[in-house]
């Protein structure tokens, strides 16, 4: 049997919730808003990989360590 190595939660203003979603090594959540997507994928294998993504030439990937210091404005997006 596969290790749960986290876990993820969706809430929503309607009272809409779900929680305990299991993962071994990734998930992902997305948003759509008309002909828009906006996804967050996280990735446990090593280290905890983040991905943000906002149509498809808008992405950041990266590490958490670095998310972090990208929302500080201790580093520049590239």
């Amino acid at each position: 049997m596969s290790n749960i190595r986290m876990t993820g939660e969706i809430r929503t203003d309607y009272d809409c919730e779900a929680t305990g979603l299991p993962a071994e090594r990734w998930g992902e959540a997305v948003f759509k808003i008309d002909d828009e997507e906006i996804v967050m994928e996280i990735s446990v294998e090593k280290d905890v990989i983040v991905a943000i993504m906002a149509g498809e030439d808008a992405v950041w990937k990266g590490t958490l360590v670095g998310l972090k210091q990208l929302l500080k404005g201790e580093i520049k997006a590239r």
